[in-house]
């Protein structure tokens, strides 16, 4: 039974399990890569919480449409329709935030909550109405909700991953403006840029990706896909360009690898399903990242202590100071020392000039701070680091002159 589960996911994953089965798994890998890239940037201009409020506004409008296509007598659950009230919510939410943040004493996030409440209070209490109906595809409704991508048909994931991979293009057609925008808005502001067009760019895409996301992850958990892989990339690097493709590159195999769960488990809620692999990135990320991960902080942290505590040895054992047995045998096994310090043993000549290397940057570190102090907090690890691997040569020939003259 396993080797069938995993020879199907294989089939699966690589797009031969069916041509519904391979569109449906390539929109929602679509809808990942645009999330993450577009999140990219909500991210650094701080408004993911927006995106939140914007995602549980669009319930009421899709309870709006879905009732308005039954009085016209439209084909159950349009999804045209229903998409198109989502958009027209949506941006009823987002306009009502920014106008209580900006004409009332209310911050940001006081409206964000207020408005998501509302709102979506407001389309379950729609739900509840349409339940009571006798109108058919009503059921259909509740996959918006949690997602599902076993619900969707194929014109559907087509349409969606074609209008995710337009949203990821918008992205990159507009890059340096949202660069600008990102990091710098008052100078983007003095250049003449339209700051505000920029703002509502951006917050149209995020609405763009909201909506035509939430037939597969569901308007609860769709601000995820805008949120966790550029919080996960956020740890690999520091520079914009790669910033976001590491964003949509996480989003994508997000989607990618969630939808192929959710097939093998239709049962499960594909939201929740394809957010958890995002998560699963996340911590991978906030876990290994060579430059921000914790282990990585920790290995940096370790050896930092570890070289402090052996260059402290070295220049113990030079002023014939006694050391620790863990610092000796440490020692020892780096080839500092012959023998046993604490009973007779002696630097080794790689030890003696490794233990006058220590003094001399001990000695001239104490100088430069007595000189320096206000340099302290830039050159936090003064006592493990050679000062000739940090400070200008110039800087460190005064510094010995100033020593040897004290």
């Amino acid at each position: 039974m396993i080797a069938t589960t995993i020879e199907e996911a294989l089939r699966i994953l690589t797009f031969q399990s069916g041509f519904n089965s391979a569109v449906v798994v390539a929109g929602t890998a679509a809808l990942g890569l645009a999330g993450g890239t577009v999140g990219t940037f909500l991210l650094l201009r701080r408004r993911a919480l927006v995106s939140d409020a914007l995602s549980h506004a669009t319930l009421p409008g899709i309870a709006v449409a879905f009732l308005v296509g039954a009085a016209l007598g439209l084909p159950e659950r349009s999804l045209p329709l229903l998409l198109a009230g989502a958009v027209a919510s949506g941006v009823v939410g987002l306009l009502t935030v920014q106008a209580l943040s900006r004409f009332n004493r209310l911050t940001e996030d006081s409206a964000i909550g207020a408005v998501l409440s509302v709102f979506f209070g407001l389309g379950v209490v729609l739900l509840s109405v349409i339940q009571n109906l006798e109108l058919g595809g009503q059921a259909g409704l509740k996959t918006f909700i949690l997602g599902q991508t076993a619900a969707m048909a194929q014109g559907e994931a087509i349409a969606i991953g074609l209008l995710a991979a337009g949203a990821a293009l918008a992205v990159a057609l507009l890059f340096k403006e949202l660069r600008v925008l990102a990091f710098d808005p008052g100078f983007a502001a003095v250049q003449g840029w339209p700051v505000g067009a920029l703002d509502l760019v951006l917050m149209g895409l995020a609405t763009f990706v909201t909506v035509i996301g939430l037939q597969t992850v569901g308007l609860i958990l769709v601000v995820a896909l805008l949120i966790i892989p550029p919080a996960a990339a956020r740890f690999w690097t520091d520079r914009l360009p790669a910033l976001t493709v590491a964003a949509a590159v996480i989003g994508a195999l997000s989607g990618w690898l969630g939808a192929t769960l959710s097939a093998l488990l239709p049962k499960l809620p594909a939201g929740a399903v394809i957010v958890l692999v995002a998560g699963g990135f996340f911590l991978l990320s906030f876990l290994f990242a060579p430059a921000r991960g914790l282990v990585a902080a920790a290995l940096r942290q370790g050896r930092l202590r570890l070289t402090f505590a052996e260059r402290r040895a070295l220049t113990d054992l030079l002023d014939g100071r006694p050391v620790a047995g863990s610092s000796a045998l440490w020692l020892r096994l780096r080839g500092y020392t012959r023998g046993d310090v604490r009973k007779g043993g002696a630097l080794t000549p790689a030890g003696q000039a490794a233990a006058r290397a220590a003094a001399r940057d001990r000695r001239l570190w104490e100088r430069f701070l007595a000189d320096y102090p206000a340099l302290l907090p830039a050159h936090a690890n003064w006592g493990v680091d050679p000062i000739d691997s940090v400070l200008p040569g110039d800087m460190v020939r005064l510094l010995e002159e100033r020593s040897a003259s004290s």
